[in-house]
């Protein structure tokens, strides 16, 4: 491997723990101090022209497909690489943090691929991120056997920090140092043992952002010695202007791309959070948003097409539900969960996503019986699809007031994943469903949604936070709750509403300096 020479060093500004010597080497260190050298400014950039465009588009800017990569959607010659080793078959891809309980649930669970969830299911205090890359870092070294799910990443999105690791006196790049730390121990055991290091890229905005993950990856196979093309890297369609440039997002990564997954969550939350402010997208509870909606159609529709027209592969949206309980509880949520992945099959997914593993073998059973033998269905051109620009934003159809059981539900959650989060937790078991921190932020965004249009009045919901409060103090907080009700104040009662509860919460209570 070359010998790296970044400008200046990363620097850790944290208190040393069990182990973490053997992720934070100086070699690892360098590595990453290089990329953020080459990325950092640019990324940064990046994050100026997101809150552009949400200027424009609450000014009232149309959004729509872009005319100026109209040649990248009309040429029908191009294709992404082809599927890398362990990724030709998808059915089931289970998705969890980097706990040894979620991994070694994942390995006994038949799926097909296990994304270690750094971004929505994981709690970025310190210890948590670097206990999961030491399980990272163990997992790509363990010989494989039987029915082992392929490994695959999910990186922090764009716009968090790491704070704890310092370049030129500035808190570095989240996503950088989740890419860089385990990209640099581990790409090259996972190479030789048969795969290669996989990833999962949340919360694109743009084709800006897909491109720089592709250079970031570049750059990274040339410091390491790896052929380009070794990395691979499935882009999360969850994002309203993410769904307008599909095709693009695709074209900017496909010699290192895996295909398009629809998160649908987190896409709920962009279309919240991108046009909160009218009144013609003020959104029910998202218990009465069914995936069936027409504007959701319309965007899992897209997604299917494009990809199998690029010979990308097509991953449905999560499916949360836990089956727990008594019989006739696991019955009900294993039959909404055979619906939900009936219907993507049928529309042409080649594989999706579910939370618990307990839901691994219907999922695996619905895609099996609509696909046999085949691993994927990228034959199915899905030519029968157009969607136009105004299909995916015809939300005001679906338009309505909460009911009260929603505003209360959505309290709750909040309020409830909040002290989880806060107490260093990533993930929720509320009312039968698993709660990530893109259902947390769904949450959040609709109370401010509804209380500016005034669907629902302040005093409720400040009544049902004191009500979440107490109940939460009688079972146990895992927080203060004076922090839970700060961090729900600041994020869902203000006037202007922050972009991400997990920006706002790690700068303020989770970052080294708000300690």
């Amino acid at each position: 491997m070359p010998t790296l020479a970044p400008a200046r060093t990363v620097q850790v500004v944290a208190a040393p723990g069990s182990r973490h010597d053997e992720i934070l080497t100086p070699a690892a260190l360098d590595f990453l101090g290089a990329l953020v050298a080459a990325f950092g400014e640019r990324r940064e950039w990046l994050l100026r022209e997101r809150r552009r465009q949400a200027h424009r588009l609450a000014a009232g800017i149309r959004l729509d497909f872009p005319l100026v990569t109209t040649p990248v959607r009309t040429d029908p010659a191009w294709r992404v690489a082809p599927p890398a080793p362990g990724l030709a078959e998808r059915h089931m891809e289970l998705v969890g943090p980097p706990t040894p309980e979620a991994a070694a649930a994942a390995y006994g669970s038949g799926a097909s691929t296990w994304t270690a969830d750094l971004e929505d299911a994981t709690s970025p205090t310190w210890h948590t991120v670097l206990d999961g890359h030491l399980l990272l870092k163990d997992l790509a070294r363990t010989p494989r056997a039987g029915e082992r799910p392929t490994l695959v990443v999910r990186p922090r999105g764009w716009h968090l920090d790491e704070a704890h690791l310092e370049y030129d006196g500035r808190p570095v790049p989240a996503a950088l140092a989740d890419f860089a730390l385990f990209f640099f121990h581990n790409a090259k055991p996972l190479v030789e043992a048969g795969h290669g290091p996989y990833f999962c890229l949340p919360k694109l905005e743009n084709r800006y952002e897909a491109r720089l993950w592709n250079d970031v990856f570049l750059l990274a196979q040339e410091l390491t010695g790896l052929p380009a093309g070794t990395v691979r890297a499935s882009a999360l369609i969850e994002t309203i202007t993410a769904a307008m440039e599909m095709e693009e997002i695709l074209h900017e990564l496909r010699a290192h791309s895996s295909g398009l997954i629809a998160g649908r969550w987190d896409y709920l939350f962009s279309l919240i959070k991108t046009f909160g402010h009218r009144t013609d997208f003020l959104l029910p509870d998202r218990a009465r948003l069914p995936m069936t909606a027409p504007f959701l159609r319309a965007y899992t529709e897209l997604l299917v097409r494009t990809c199998h027209r690029r010979g990308a592969h097509a991953i449905g949206g999560m499916a949360a539900q836990a089956p727990e309980g008594g019989p006739e509880a696991v019955e009900a949520a294993l039959a909404e969960v055979r619906r939900d992945k009936e219907r993507e099959a049928e529309d042409g997914f080649d594989g999706s996503w579910v939370a618990h593993p307990g839901l691994v073998p219907v999922g695996r059973d619905v895609f099996r019986g609509v696909l046999g033998d085949r691993p994927h269905q990228l034959d199915r051109g899905r030519d029968d699809v157009e969607v136009r620009a105004a299909e995916l934003l015809a939300v005001p159809r679906l338009t309505g007031a909460p009911g009260p059981e929603g505003v209360r539900g959505s309290v709750a959650l909040a309020v409830r994943y909040f002290d989880r989060w806060l107490g260093g937790t990533g993930l929720l078991d509320q009312g039968g469903l698993i709660a990530d921190a893109a259902t947390a932020e769904i949450a959040r965004t609709q109370i401010w949604q509804w209380l500016r249009h005034g669907a629902v009045s302040r005093e409720t919901v400040e009544r049902h936070v004191e009500e979440e409060l107490t109940a939460l103090a009688d079972e146990g907080a895992h927080s203060d709750p004076a922090t839970v009700r700060e961090l729900f104040a600041a994020t869902a009662l203000g006037p202007e509403l922050p972009l991400f509860f997990t920006r706002y919460g790690y700068d303020t209570y989770l970052a080294p300096r708000a300690v």
